[in-house]
């Protein structure tokens, strides 16, 4: 299981609908037809899924072009 935010960061971000702390949470990222569990800042009342940017357009673009070339 992959953790690209730390429980202390996550707590940094307030939800923009509940205005309330996110927390660490395990989620499962899904992407064409595969999923992959991974902890990210979630909102605790409504589970709104915070994806960082290094995630977004690091590691999850190096994973698309991968599943992309089989």
């Amino acid at each position: 299981m992959s953790n690209y935010v730390k429980e202390d960061e996550a707590a940094e971000w307030l939800c923009a609908k509940c205005d309330i702390p996110l927390e660490s949470k395990n989620v499962e990222v899904e992407y064409m037809g595969s999923k992959y569990p991974v902890a990210l800042p979630r909102c605790p009342k409504c589970g709104v899924v915070f994806i960082p940017e290094e995630l977004a357009v690091g590691k999850m673009a190096e994973i698309e072009r991968l599943l992309e070339d089989k």
